[in-house]
């Protein structure tokens, strides 16, 4: 496989405080992950700015409304969950119908992680999906993208839904092993990276994403 870092973006998905923070985190992925993935995705933003690869971030955000509340209790599966108090990360708490409101510290990137001068953000995703509801896909054209580096959270839905869009688009799907979690398990963590491997795409690490690009092993910011 050979990457045009020309025609490449990153597509950074719900790298927020919300999943990536155990301290305030509404739908946390393990602290073990969070870390992991923290170091993992400073280390592919860096090295894809020195290859001049546009770092692209879909962030999921919720406004209030009356009703259901937030906007994701239009979702009938979400409802039910909420409804009985069941928590979709195994033994942790989560909460779906506080998870990411507009205006919280969870909507926020952490600061390792933060939007640099060049970078895009969009935050207009509601679902699983970047490119549903937000405008992915006229932006990636205007940039006359070919390849997606797609990562965050979740491996098993937002990372993975985004990647069969992609590849409906016949765009060239890759995700970084080590940048990517689940905050609804192991099991679901290594279900998602297997279809995406199998099915979809290319699964590497992010050291060699970052050598394909030219960028081997840049560092994280400081």
């Amino acid at each position: 496989m050979t990457i045009d870092p020309r025609r490449t973006a990153i597509l950074a998905v719900d790298v927020h405080r919300g999943h990536l923070d155990p301290e305030i985190g509404t739908m946390p992925v393990l602290p073990s992950d969070a870390a992991r993935c923290r170091a993992a995705l400073a280390r592919l933003f860096a090295g894809a700015r020195t290859a001049r690869v546009p770092v692209i971030y879909v962030l999921l955000t919720y406004r209030r409304t009356t009703p259901p509340g937030l906007e994701s209790m239009g979702n009938p599966f979400w409802r039910a969950v909420e409804a009985v108090k069941q928590s979709l990360t195994p033994g942790r708490r989560s909460t779906i119908v506080h998870h990411n409101q507009e205006g919280s510290p969870q909507t926020e990137v952490p600061p390792e992680l933060a939007p640099e001068p060049g970078d895009f953000v969009i935050r207009s995703k509601k679902r699983l999906s970047a490119f549903y509801g937000t405008d992915l896909d006229v932006l990636l054209r205007s940039l006359g993208t070919e390849t997606v580096v797609i990562a965050g959270i979740n491996t098993n839905t937002c990372v993975l839904c985004t990647a069969f869009d992609a590849f409906n688009r016949d765009l060239r799907v890759v995700v970084p092993s080590d940048a990517v979690a689940s905050m609804y398990g192991e099991d679901l963590h290594v279900f998602g990276l297997e279809n995406l491997r199998r099915c979809l795409g290319w699964v590497l690490t992010t050291d060699e994403i970052l050598a394909v690009l030219g960028a081997a092993k840049s560092p994280a910011r400081a």
